[in-house]
Parts: structure tokens; sequence; C-alpha cells
């Protein structure tokens, strides 16, 4: 089982008065000790327009990470893909991919949120089709020659042959917990990425409906699942979900805002339980008994992707829990 951490939001929480440069620069530094502390991957996160500077730019940003680190998978998680000219997206990630040396996985979603679109101009209701074709236009980009594809929302790019082309075919991860979303990244992606939201036995019966619908319908090739799930390593189970809590109950009230469109200025007692329930914390080996309960339900071809990344927690404890993650962690799933 590969574990890989982030998300890298940059957000700055009203009670963090470091300039937003620093919040960057503070990535690059923990990007520089996941690559060295033998963990997987590093991912970043985009949204927009909100108040905190949540990270909007997904491939300059990955290009950053690019080039301070050597071995580790980065990716998005998740870049909000209708909101993109897929042209563009197709250059920027193949510039990507070849500072990276052929590293990058590009984690794409619908986007849920009535802002964003009507902001970027983009029709919320044609979201689905638009992923749907931005994915033939990538993998046309990226093969050899000019475009063949002919889009229904891009009429421009058929017969432009962009350049450059990556280092490889970038491998395309989709998110989504719903079934049509599900059964489009098992039908047309190289990856699904299952949602923190969702219990154990949630992602094991999507896993098993992406291998049915890969197996009925006799696509060939490797495709890997992601799993997503917040956590911390501290030095004991309290110690550890006190370092993480602020900046995770922040993340979680802002992603409801996001998602309802309305201000969220505290979490209910219950979801506050809830959220603490499904987190997985404290020492080493609790972290490890957590793990082993996804490993045990989906198999150990999974990447978790553990997300210690949490808004306003100090550089100095991130930097523990990924050297605690490399030392400890990493090697017991190897």
């Amino acid at each position: 089982m590969d574990i890989g951490t982030g998300l890298f939001t940059c957000q700055r929480r009203p009670d963090d008065d470091r300039p937003m440069a620093d919040l960057y620069d503070e990535m690059l530094t923990l990007g520089r000790a996941i690559d060295q502390s033998g963990l997987a991957s590093a991912w970043v996160s985009e949204h927009h327009f909100l108040d905190d500077g949540y990270l909007s730019a997904t491939m300059p940003s990955l290009g950053a990470l690019a080039a301070v680190t050597e071995n580790i998978e980065i990716g998005s998680c998740i870049a909000l893909g209708p909101l993109y000219n897929p042209i563009r997206l197709a250059e920027d990630a193949a510039t990507v991919d070849l500072l990276a040396d052929g590293r990058l996985t590009l984690g794409l979603a619908i986007g849920s949120n009535p802002r964003e679109f009507e902001a970027f101009g983009v029709p919320q209701d044609e979201r689905v089709e638009r992923l749907a074709d931005m994915l033939d236009l990538l993998r046309d980009s990226w093969s050899d020659g000019p475009i063949s594809h002919e889009s229904p929302f891009h009429e421009g790019a058929t017969g432009v042959d962009v350049t450059p082309k990556p280092a490889r075919e970038i491998p395309i991860m989709l998110g989504g917990s719903a079934k049509p979303a599900v059964r489009r990244a098992a039908r047309t992606a190289d990856a699904w990425c299952a949602p923190s939201s969702l219990s154990i036995d949630g992602v094991k019966k999507r896993v098993e409906d992406i291998r049915n619908v890969r197996e009925s319908e006799g696509l060939d090739g490797d495709f890997t699942i992601y799993v997503l799930q917040h956590g911390f390593v501290g030095d004991s189970k309290e110690d550890a979900w006190e370092t993480m809590r602020d900046g995770y109950l922040y993340l979680q009230r802002r992603y409801a805002e996001i998602f309802s469109g309305e201000s969220v200025s505290e979490l209910s007692d219950e979801r506050v339980a809830e959220l603490r329930e499904q987190a997985i914390y404290g020492t080493s080996e609790d972290v490890i008994e957590g793990l082993e309960r996804y490993r045990d339900a989906l198999g150990d071809d999974i990447h978790f992707i553990f997300r210690t990344y949490h808004p306003g927690v100090g550089t100095a404890e991130q930097l523990a829990c990924i050297e605690r993650l490399g030392d400890d962690v990493v090697p017991h799933f190897e």
C-alpha cells in the first residue's frame, strides 16, 4: 500500500498573521520533507475566491513542487476540470510533467460551487459533458500529432498540435462519490479517488463497482484506487488531535460553506464528534492500526492519501508528522 500526504491548500486562518508568501514557502519546505521521507506522493487542492486564499492555481504550485522534489508522485486532488480551457491545461500539465520527469498525476472533478462557475463564465449544467470532453482533448493533445477530436465546446482545437508533449501520457484521476461519477472514472480514467467523507464500507462498495464495470466492459490496463482521509501523527492520541483539531475543523467549516453557499461559523457538537471519529490520528501505532482497517477492506493495491496538512498547524509540527510517517508508518506497509 502506497502512502502519500497533503493536501496543500495554503489557506491563512484568521489567527494566522503570516504573509501568503510564507504559506507557499511552507508548502515547498514540506514538499522537500515528503520527498526525503519515503512517502509516495504529495498533493494540492483547488478552490477559488475564498478570503483565506485557498490555493487556486494547481499547475504553478505543482511546477514548484516538481522543482524541489525528485522521487515522489505529485498531483492535483482535485482540480476543477470544467473551469479550465483544456488545451491550456494540456500544455501546463505537460510542462509540469517534464519538470517532474514523469511524476505528475492529474486529478479532476466536475466541481459544485455556483460562484466559481459563474465567475469563470462556464454553465454549471454543462459540467459533466465538459469534463468528459476534456478527457478526450487532453489525451489527444498528449499523443503524437495534431488533435483529431472534434469538441463541441472548443471547435478551434481540432488540428492543433499541442507542444510540448509530456514525459509520458499523464495518468488522469477522477473524484466523486455518486454512482455516475464513480462509473465515469471506471470507464474513462486511469484512477479514482475516494473522498474523505466516505466510510470504509462506502469506499469498498464503490471499489467493487469499479472493478465490476471494468471487468464487464473488458477494460484492460492499470487502474489505481486512491483513498483520502484526514489525520495526524503525534506523541499520543490526544496530542495528535489537539495539534490537528483547529485546522481540521476550520477546513471542514470552509468546505461546508463552499458546498452550501452559506456562511458556517460553527460546527455542531454532533458534527465535530463525527469528524473526529472518521479521522485517523494518534501515535504511529494508532495510525498504522487505522490504515490497516482500510487495507483489510480494500487490499494492498491502493494508494492512501493521508491528509495531514491542515491550515494553521505549525511547520515544525507538520515536519515531525511527516518524519514519523516516513520512519514508522511507511515501512509497516512495504
